[in-house]
């Protein structure tokens, strides 16, 4: 069994042979990342978020103690778990790493195979969390992004469109007269209704910010960083007439007889560290200015607590 390429391994020591050595030895199981003192070695933390950091302690700058105290105070980095790799082989070093929070403690001179067999149960244990954490973030009936997941993204883009100076767009989409779809053909057309609608609104997930997710029910969401007002309601109107245009039957439906949604959205330029549940309000109230308007249509509105 070997661990995933798809892996990175991030090697902190000030000992270029020791990072050559340990770069060797796990070259063709995973990505390797190097750093040779305690500041590059917060820095690359951060920049590639490794799925394991191999941390020496001695090391003339900022120490191992001192490098895994920041990386566990720092959110963005407090996950990652840490081998300490280690000349200092008493029993108190080996405590003292632990109780700093590092999964592992390998006192040098070590063992290649000891070493390379320790990281491979690792990060195959930090796989199977990853699968576990994106599992929890996945809707079981669509198999897109659910609410977590999305109330998660908002919180992210929002705080670095808020530092990047970039619009942050959001629409709010609801499926029309879904619940007599639901009372006519039955909960199990229903559900199969709702990942067809799911997997076409996913063919508009066109960027790597972008975001589609279930809200609930027969609502979903779609959250677009970097989007402008005009770009935002040109797609919100390319999603309307999208799946309109799937013909898909709903004979219990007042206004078509197709399945049609309606959407509401705003664009906002975020400020400060935490989301304005105005941002939501503002796109929620458009959606039900579009509903009220008739249903199958699109209703984007400029930011209305701020320049958009």
């Amino acid at each position: 069994m070997t661990m995933n390429q798809q892996q990175t391994v991030l090697v902190v020591d000030d000992e270029k042979q020791n990072r050559t050595l340990l770069a060797e030895l796990l070259v063709d199981d995973c990505r390797i990342a190097l750093a040779k003192n305690g500041a590059q070695a917060l820095e690359r933390a951060h920049e590639l978020q490794p799925d394991l950091i191999l941390l020496d302690v001695m090391m003339p700058d900022i120490n191992g103690y001192d490098v895994i105290q920041a990386l566990k105070a720092d959110d963005a980095t407090r996950q990652i778990p840490v081998i300490f790799i280690s000349a200092l082989d008493s029993t108190a070093d080996e405590e003292r790493g632990l109780d700093l929070g590092a999964v592992d403690y390998i006192t040098k001179p070590f063992h290649p195979s000891i070493v390379r067999k320790r990281v491979r149960n690792h990060l195959q244990s930090c796989h199977h969390r990853h699968l576990l954490e994106n599992l929890a973030k996945i809707d079981s009936l669509t198999e897109i992004a659910n609410r977590r997941r999305y109330d998660e993204a908002l919180e992210n883009e929002w705080r670095r469109c808020s530092r990047t100076h970039s619009p942050l767009s959001l629409a709010i989409i609801d499926v029309d007269h879904f619940k007599a779809y639901n009372d006519h053909l039955g909960h199990a057309e229903g559900d199969r209704m709702l990942r067809l609608i799911a997997k076409k609104l996913s063919d508009f997930v066109r960027r790597p910010g972008d975001l589609v997710a279930r809200y609930g029910g027969e609502e979903f969401v779609l959250l677009l960083p970097n989007s402008s007002s005009a770009a935002a309601a040109n797609l919100g109107e390319e999603l309307r007439s999208s799946i309109e245009g799937l013909r898909l039957p709903h004979p219990a439906s007042a206004i078509s007889p197709y399945i049609t949604i309606s959407l509401g959205g705003v664009t906002t330029q975020p400020s400060g560290g935490e989301v304005d549940p105005q941002f939501f309000q503002a796109a929620d109230a458009a959606l039900y200015e579009a509903k009220a308007g008739g249903r199958n249509r699109s209703l984007w509105r400029n930011d209305p607590f701020g320049a958009a």
